[in-house]
């Protein structure tokens, strides 16, 4: 049986004592994905971080609207809408093409869809 204190660091979700297994850590580290892609996944999780952006994702998850609608939908500026969704671009989170004289936005692809929806699916399950 652990003494009070062993409980404490163990509640906290830390070790009791430090051991490294070495092979494990071998292992791990160099299935890592390389450097660019880590920073590309940073960037697209710093990208969905905002409140905005992940409205005009969700949207876009739904239906292809043009900047007019995505702006209304978003509840800012189409100027503010037309810069989140450059941002969105430059990620590849987001395409568009003309239909007239409108420039009309959708998911770029599956990929994105799914991580929105397990991410809502998993900030939908509530506090533990």
């Amino acid at each position: 049986m652990s003494n009070h204190s062993d409980e404490t660091i163990a509640s906290a979700g830390e070790c009791v004592t430090r051991i490294v297994d070495a092979d494990a850590v071998e292992r791990v580290a160099s299935a890592l994905p390389g450097t660019a892609a880590r920073e590309r996944l940073a960037d697209v999780f710093r990208a969905l971080a905002d409140p905005t952006r992940i409205r005009l994702l969700l949207a876009l998850s739904r239906e292809h609207l043009c900047v007019c609608d995505l702006s209304e939908v978003a509840g800012v500026s189409e100027s503010a809408t037309s810069h989140q969704l450059k941002m969105l671009r430059d990620l590849r989170l987001v395409d568009w093409e003309r239909d007239g004289k409108r420039a009309v936005y959708r998911l770029a692809d599956d990929h994105v869809r799914d991580l929105l929806a397990v991410g809502l699916a998993h900030a939908e399950e509530g506090p533990r």
